[in-house]
This record gives C-alpha cells, sequence and structure tokens, in this order.
C-alpha cells in the first residue's frame, strides 16, 4: 500500500470519526438544553411553593 492510500485510508476514518463525535455532540448539546429548561421548571415550581407558603402562613388558622 502506498502512503497516499494510507493517508487516504486515514482520512476516511478521521470523517467516519468526526461524523460519529459531531452527532454524540448534537446528543450532549440538545440534553443539556433539556435539563436547563427542566432546571428552570424546577426552579419556577419551588418559588410557587415558598410563596404559597409564605401566604400560608400570613393566614389565621
Amino acid at each position: 500500500m502506498s502512503s497516499l492510500e494510507q493517508m487516504a485510508g486515514r482520512r476516511a476514518e478521521l470523517d467516519e470519526l468526526a461524523e460519529s463525535l459531531a452527532k454524540q455532540l448534537a446528543e450532549v448539546d440538545a440534553e443539556r438544553e433539556e435539563l436547563a429548561v427542566a432546571e428552570r421548571v424546577l426552579r419556577r415550581l419551588s418559588e410557587q411553593e415558598a410563596e404559597a407558603a409564605g401566604q400560608d402562613a400570613g393566614l389565621p388558622q
């Protein structure tokens, strides 16, 4: 196998690896965005719960 063939083969391997890594990165980015949304929702629910608890504490029983 000539050097050019070896280099072409290696380039093809690297292209495949780059494609695989790009897909993985896209999946990671999507999951990170999902987590960010979930964090915002949880934070807002916690704030609402705290507000409700504060309002309940001010009511006579």
